[in-house]
């Protein structure tokens, strides 16, 4: 699968890439956001099967906002699951 960009809302990130393939995480990369907690979950996702990680993220709230960097991930995630369906 090619890299999936994907702009988040709501957060401080203003870009998510996502590298996927069988199922599972190749790589993340952040652009914008908190630079060391971005890359310890860059760090903590990459090899891991992308439905687990959409349940462990899914719902995540940053301070008193209804989302989160962690919960756009997994909005990302859903979206290269729905990619990988139509390929």
């Amino acid at each position: 699968m090619s890299i999936l960009k994907f702009k988040p809302q709501g957060v401080c990130s203003s870009l998510i890439e996502v590298d996927a393939s069988q199922g599972r995480i190749n790589s993340v990369a952040f652009t914008g956001g908190c630079h060391g907690n971005l890359q310890g979950i860059e760090s903590l996702v990459k090899g891991c099967d992308i439905q687990q990680i959409i349940d462990k993220l899914q719902g995540i709230q940053c301070k008193s906002r209804p989302t989160s960097c962690p919960d756009q991930l997994a909005k990302a995630l859903v979206e290269v699951q729905k990619l990988g369906d139509n390929q």
